[in-house]
């Protein structure tokens, strides 16, 4: 079995269309959200979409977004929000890719829930493994503990975040039988076993968490290195209801998959995941406001 080539992409950075080969699918990829520094819908998504204009075989998306509505009479796109598909590959079946027609490649959100997608898609709309669809949505809510395979997946790719190689890795043994013995996995396995030492340095910065009511506040030190956001945020959960960390002019704020908030629109960022969010420095006060009502103190 001949699979696509797949390639690796975030909502704010897309690659040129014409790198792309042939009929392209794009695979939990946000349509990209107002964040401030010239990244928006309008410069990011649009020119990217009208670059492939025919070529684009479908795009299928769980990630909540106002533009969304553009394209609904448009059958290439699958578009849900975050709370009717926890992720990606659960939209994903044997039906959608026959109705959607081969693609010559995949273009695919470089986290583990991108990785299943594509990896799904690849088998035909078919799971990589049994768990793989549960395994994906525990890891993209943070509800639920995924299954011993994912993860091991999930903190091989958190500690080797910028690792492309690894990413392959991952999908080789998806699409090839998700055997236990091959090279793959025992990669695999190797960048997990790093993980442990990029938690421990994140429990220490973890430790430098305020509270201000309903918010728990940290603030990631200059030249810290090995720090996981998203375990940093899951220990800020533990302290708040809403955890927000500062690093390089930006914050990241985030609370539980079913806390109800919708943190894009509180920071005006006109779209993305509603409970899990970046933003810059400035709009801080403005979601203590939303979240904390009449607090002055940041």
């Amino acid at each position: 079995m001949t699979l696509p080539p797949v390639y690796f992409a975030s909502p704010r950075k897309l690659p040129d269309a014409g790198e792309l080969p042939g009929r392209v699918v794009v695979l939990d990829i946000a349509f990209a959200a107002d964040a401030g520094g010239g990244v928006s819908f309008e410069t990011v998504t649009l020119p990217f979409l009208q670059a492939l204009g025919d070529r684009l075989a479908g795009w299928v998306d769980h990630h909540d977004h106002p533009e969304q509505a553009r394209y609904a009479g448009d059958e290439r796109f699958v578009l849900t929000t975050k709370a009717k598909a926890g992720a990606c590959p659960e939209m994903i079946h044997p039906e959608l890719v026959a109705r959607l027609g081969p693609a010559d490649s995949i273009l695919a959100h470089l986290d583990l829930d991108g990785l299943y997608a594509a990896a799904k898609w690849s088998l035909d709309g078919h799971s990589p493994y049994p768990e793989a669809d549960a395994d994906a949505r525990a890891v993209d809510t943070r509800t639920g503990e995924p299954s011993r395979v994912g993860q091991i997946i999930d903190q091989a790719l958190r500690a080797r975040y910028r690792d492309d190689a690894l990413r392959y890795q991952v999908l080789s043994f998806l699409t090839r039988g998700c055997r236990k013995r091959s090279p793959e996995w025992t990669a695999i396995r190797e960048a997990s076993d790093t993980f442990e030492r990029m938690a421990e340095h994140t429990r220490q910065v973890a430790e430098r968490y305020r509270v201000e009511g309903r918010v728990a506040l940290v603030r990631i030190p200059p030249g810290a290195r090995d720090i996981d956001k998203t375990y940093l945020l899951l220990l800020g959960q533990e302290r708040a209801d809403v955890a927000v960390v500062q690093q390089s002019g930006m914050i990241t704020v985030a609370a539980r998959y079913d806390s109800g908030f919708d943190f894009p629109t509180i920071l005006g960022l006109g779209g993305g995941m509603p409970t899990r969010a970046s933003a810059p420095q400035d709009r801080l006060q403005r979601l203590l406001d939303a979240v904390n009502p009449g607090s002055r103190s940041v």
